[in-house]
């Protein structure tokens, strides 16, 4: 299942969903944590100190190399140039799985270990000097949009993804790209106005929206977000001491974490699981070719002087079957070759 976080910043979607990862990783689940916040903050929730956190491989920063990697022997795509962050994959696309080994990951990936286990944590990378004035984060979130456009997930497979504040998620189309979008709420007017702005937009996109109420300290606090959520009110999440000891550096073990919380975790997962029995995967592609072709028309066939609509397979479906399986098969295609450090490299063309 591909699992969002969202709301307003400081509204603790950043701690839900690390709580939410531990939860997972407790389970023995295999679990993709993806911080695409422009505020960095998944990997120290997680437990990582900060030295560490900040060097974590950018997956902005890799996006030639995984772009290379993708494109595979995909006929459609002439070069790894002229893909944007909506490129579709098809035929000869080279696919990700939540639970394998491929150059992407060994690349843009470190493993978290965690009380009770694991997860491999992926990060958009900050906002840098370089960035300041010139540079759009979305063109960093693109790296992200692109991989799970790319990644087919399995049953009882978890990728969980730390998103920016607000309404900044509709810049692209990776909204549509999740089974269940968790919008995580303060008992405030401008907690629910974000809610109210998302569902507004998300409403022709059947996005499965469920909202966790965040601080929630009395009856008083629950009254009002059933007032302004209705039914979409799924769970609440109060007082959290072992949180306070978390955001001090010193969590205890998860274990430890209130049983309430703990409830409202189990509740979360049932929901997500369950939202995986509706999935389309025919729907889910669909929704990408569409967004392919609105960024195309907007900006893409000018910026790459390519149009960008012939990279699209009418005849590829994302889904398990085993022709989408094949195509994911290990390796790395021409063009690609993976250094002593992990990295993606593109091999010169003279050595092709």
């Amino acid at each position: 299942m591909k699992i969002a976080f969202v709301g307003k910043g400081g509204s603790g979607k950043t701690t839900l969903s690390s709580l939410f990862i531990r939860h997972l990783a407790a389970l023995g689940a295999p679990v993709v944590a993806i911080d695409a916040d422009i505020n960095q903050h998944l990997g120290p929730a997680l437990g990582l100190d900060e030295d560490d956190a900040a060097t974590l491989p950018a997956l902005g920063a890799h996006l030639p190399e995984i772009k290379e990697y993708l494109r595979g022997t995909n006929p459609r795509i002439s070069s790894a140039d002229t893909m944007i962050k909506t490129t579709p994959p098809g035929h000869g696309s080279r696919l990700l799985r939540v639970a394998e080994e491929n150059p992407v990951y060994a690349a843009c990936a470190r493993t978290v270990r965690l009380d009770d286990g694991e997860v491999r944590l992926m990060v958009t990378g900050p906002f840098t000097e370089s960035d300041l004035g010139v540079a759009c984060y979305h063109s960093k979130v693109g790296a992200v949009e692109l991989c799970l456009n790319h990644l087919v997930d399995g049953r009882d497979e978890y990728v969980v993804v730390d998103m920016t504040a607000g309404s900044d998620s509709f810049a692209s189309g990776m909204f549509t790209r999740f089974d269940m979008t968790f919008l995580v709420a303060e008992p405030t007017r401008k907690g629910v106005g974000v809610y109210r702005q998302y569902k507004e937009y998300a409403r022709d996109f059947d996005v499965a929206l469920r909202v966790v109420g965040n601080k929630v300290r009395d009856a008083d606090d629950l009254a009002f977000l059933r007032d302004e959520v209705g039914d979409d009110l799924f769970a609440t999440v109060g007082h959290s001491d072992w949180v306070r000891a978390m955001e001090k550096g010193r969590p205890p073990r998860f274990e430890l974490l209130e049983e309430p919380n703990r409830l409202a975790l189990h509740a979360l997962h049932e929901a997500a699981d369950a939202s995986y029995e509706g999935r389309d995967w025919t729907r889910y592609t669909h929704q990408m070719v569409h967004f392919h072709l609105k960024n195309a028309e907007s900006w893409g066939n000018e910026r790459t002087g390519t149009d960008l609509a012939a990279q699209i397979d009418p005849n590829f479906v994302l889904d398990e079957s085993p022709i989408t399986k094949a195509a994911s098969a290990p390796g790395i295609p021409v063009g690609v070759r993976q250094a002593p450090d992990g990295r993606l490299r593109s091999t010169p063309a003279h050595v092709r």
